[in-house]
């Protein structure tokens, strides 16, 4: 059930006024969420439901239990067993068939005679999203952060809560879990700024990040030797904007479901292209899961609290495996590893020169310092978004080809590119305002610009539905 169907518009709307309606049943309406949430994943596969309930239940059972253990050694066992039972799921549905088919390719090439192994696992919808989430719950009750939650009813919800389930965002237990418990709230500025992000999910996911895989980026990756470099470079650079417009526009269409049902989400992006360096891009970019593998990755591993070696490696493998958590594939590996040294090089560079860190630098020099790490986000994403290694390659390959001839960017498409880039650097502060400003216009004024919205998405829509990209995460 994709937020962009109008499957998803009429379910919605049912819950809305389903959840509205039990407001003063805080219980109840607890429970009328969990059979909704259900009733949405489901409805990509029933199969599946049992997995979400059986991991949900297990680790709210493991967390009361490290909680009432008397040893700090007992507590370890329980929270071990938490994380193999959790990383096992997830290793088995994303990593097993990987796994297996690489190791008889290896086996192949050293000559042993081992039949080709292809197992047929699905991947289930949202299952890194929603493993993360109640691995945290667990860990947090582990620290000492979070108290085990009394209503598990409540906990369930939390981990199926349908807005952010799928496709994030991470929402920690400490921000949604108190949120459930307690009654909401009507509030008609919270319900105009629900629907502003929602109507800015749909435009960014649709209107721009479609537009542009339909148009050229699919066909580039696909056939690159087709195309210039010109050409080529605008399709890595439409890429990046597809993937940014496809992924927080799911998020914006969750914050603004979750508001609807007066529930707030932390946000998820903060403009990443804007990024003067990659250390601040991960700052900007899926901020939940930056954060996630910080607290949960990072600084378990020491962090930045054992030398400068050790904080380089500890960085080095967090993006790593941030990188094979987006998927079984070594481009992702790469990817990962691609990010994490250079993280650490600027880590490297910044203990060499603390003088960097003091000051404003004039405009020309954070320009320069912008286009620089938009680039090297841009290298990045070619090995996330080629099948291969080789056709990683053949990009590249055209990239400095220095060919320049571009009859395949057609006005409208450059138009829409345009857009998604300008728009992409609008102030964070001026963003602010514009939203306030709509939020508080009479709801006739607020009815138009959603009117002309869907009159965009419209006339930019295409007849073939692009999933979102992070649901192969």
């Amino acid at each position: 059930m994709l937020f962009n169907t109008l499957d998803y518009a009429w379910f919605f709307a049912g819950v809305f006024f389903a959840s509205w309606a039990l407001a003063k049943l805080p219980r109840l309406r607890v429970v009328f969420l969990l059979i909704a949430s259900y009733y949405f994943y489901a409805a990509w596969d029933v199969r599946y439901l049992p997995l979400i309930f059986a991991s949900s239940s297990i680790d709210y059972w493991l967390a009361r239990r490290i909680h009432r253990a008397e040893t700090k050694q007992t507590r370890k066992r329980w929270l071990i067993l938490t994380v193999l039972l959790n990383l096992g799921l997830l290793s088995y549905f994303k990593y097993a068939s990987f796994a297996v088919s690489e190791a008889t390719s290896l086996a192949q090439a050293f000559g042993f005679d081992v039949p080709k192994v292809v197992l047929d696992i699905a991947l289930p919808v949202g299952v890194s999203f929603f493993t993360f989430e109640s691995m945290s719950y667990v860990i947090d009750v582990y620290r000492r952060e979070f108290e085990p939650h009394e209503s598990y009813l409540e906990y369930l919800t939390f981990v199926a809560f349908f807005p952010h389930l799928v496709a994030g965002p991470i929402v920690r237990p400490r921000d949604l879990l108190p949120q459930l418990a307690r009654k909401p709230n009507w509030n008609t500025a919270e319900l105009s700024e629900g629907i502003f992000w929602i109507a800015l999910g749909l435009l960014k996911k649709v209107a721009l990040g479609d537009y542009l895989a339909l148009n050229l980026v699919d066909r580039v990756f696909d056939t690159p030797l087709q195309y210039s470099a010109l050409e080529v470079y605008a399709g890595v650079v439409s890429y990046a904007l597809q993937i940014y417009c496809d992924f927080s526009g799911y998020t914006d269409i969750a914050i603004g479901s979750a508001l609807l049902l007066g529930v707030r989400f932390p946000m998820n992006f903060d403009s990443p292209y804007q990024s003067q360096s990659i250390t601040e891009f991960w700052r900007r970019w899926h901020i939940s899961l930056s954060t996630w593998l910080r607290d949960y990755l990072y600084i378990p591993l020491g962090g930045s609290r054992k030398g400068r070696l050790l904080t380089y490696r500890n960085l080095f493998l967090t993006m790593l495996l941030g990188g094979l958590w987006h998927g079984a594939a070594w481009t992702f590996v790469l990817w990962g590893a691609y990010h994490g040294a250079l993280l650490a090089l600027e880590r490297l560079a910044t203990e060499l020169r603390p003088e960097r860190r003091k000051g404003v630098r004039p405009w020309p020099m954070r320009a320069i310092a912008t286009f620089v790490t938009f680039n090297l986000v841009l290298i990045g994403w070619v090995f996330f978004r080629a099948p291969s290694f080789e056709a990683a390659r053949l990009i590249f390959q055209r990239l400095v080809s220095g060919t320049i001839h571009h009859e395949n960017l057609a006005p409208p498409l450059l138009a829409v590119l345009g857009v998604a880039l300008i728009t992409h650097f609008i102030p964070g502060a001026a963003f602010e305002r514009i939203k306030r400003t709509v939020c508080a216009l009479p709801f006739p004024a607020q009815g138009a610009l959603l009117f002309a919205a869907m009159v965009v998405l419209k006339q930019l829509s295409h007849a073939e539905l692009v999933p979102f990209v992070y649901f192969q995460f």
